[in-house]
């Protein structure tokens, strides 16, 4: 089904978003009616802009601008998603749904391309570097490799070491790492390495608590995981996945976190124990803590920029935050420290 409105009709669409913004105020993003599951922004384009796509348990994935501005939402699913991605050049988006499907769109059409069955619910899904292959994981606690260029073949398994299973909890999150490295992380605590023209696993990392979330920070060339009240910091690449991590315990259990992609002397957290997003520096120090949601902050996830941050929230709601309040920056254009 097309989205409600087509990237190629903007002029259309009515900002929703706040006039005068004191500082410290972020842009609010409304449109979805439910929990906010995941949040992520695709590489900048040749001419700096990026998108934002959203997964909400509403079971409609929304698109928006680099400004926040809404561009449209994806149609067709009949569950709660928990998982969107975005091509590097951002005309595909792939969602993983309750509804026992990870899908493929168009995001320029927002026509659904692919619809892949699965068992359970699909928690996370990822995209190849050449928007040839999809990842997906879940509650089967097995990881598929879908070909999009034959997308009626049976998938591959990643398959672990007993019972065909890729791990031995729920797959809470998967993303691909250059061409042939995909990375798997599990409510089991542990963190996968696996050779995908292999299918073979090469290395693993074991955390004493589930894995909350795990996101890949391009820029960096790092993993940001959430574990217990750790988040750590790993190098993405299986040759490097033995060297030390960067790791810190917190005073709370980070939901999510996501570090700066241009500085990497920052990172921002959500907490399901209240409703704030704090900014932390590398030592741990709690430089911010930015009041606004009315529910459980989900998922937070900085622009490639690194310009601004984003928050999803059980209240339904996606917060942009500015990193450098007062900046005339996007829908921030013009504005001042006292807004």
């Amino acid at each position: 089904m097309p989205l409600v409105a087509s990237r190629l009709d903007k002029s259309s669409i009515a900002l929703s978003f706040m006039s005068v913004l004191p500082k410290s105020t972020p842009l609010v993003a409304p449109g979805h009616t439910r929990p906010i599951t995941h949040l992520s922004f695709s590489p900048a384009q040749d001419d700096g802009t990026f998108l934002l796509i959203s997964s909400c348990k509403d079971g409609n994935p929304m698109l928006r601008e680099w400004t926040g501005d809404w561009i449209g939402t994806f149609l067709g699913h009949k569950g709660a998603v928990w998982s969107t991605k975005l091509s590097p050049d951002a005309s595909r988006a792939a969602s993983g749904s309750a509804d026992f499907t990870a899908k493929i769109w168009d995001t320029y059409s927002g026509s659904a391309l692919h619809s892949f069955p699965h068992n359970h619910i699909v928690r996370s899904v990822a995209i190849s570097p050449t928007s040839s292959h999809l990842l997906t994981g879940g509650q089967e606690k097995k990881v598929r490799i879908f070909d999009l260029g034959r997308p009626d073949a049976e998938p591959d398994f990643l398959v672990g070491e007993a019972g065909g299973l890729s791990h031995e909890g729920v797959v809470k999150s998967v993303v691909w790492v250059g061409e042939h490295t995909g990375v798997t992380a599990g409510e089991d605590g542990l963190i996968k390495w696996w050779d995908l023209r292999t299918k073979k696993l090469t290395t693993s990392i074991t955390f004493p608590k589930p894995i909350t979330s795990m996101e890949l920070s391009p820029q960096t060339g790092r993993l940001v995981v959430t574990t217990g009240n750790t988040v750590a910091f790993i190098h993405a690449l299986p040759t490097n996945a033995g060297a030390p991590s960067h790791t810190l315990t917190l005073p709370y259990s980070p939901s999510s976190a996501s570090i700066h992609p241009i500085l990497q002397d920052r990172f921002v957290t959500g907490n399901l124990g209240d409703e704030w997003v704090r900014v932390h520096g590398m030592d741990g120090e709690e430089r911010e803590v930015l009041k606004g949601h009315h529910g459980p902050v989900h998922c937070v996830e900085f622009s490639p920029d690194g310009e601004m941050y984003a928050s999803g929230s059980e209240d339904g709601t996606i917060r942009l935050w500015q990193t450098t309040p007062g900046k005339s920056y996007g829908l921030w254009q013009g504005q001042t420290n006292g807004g």
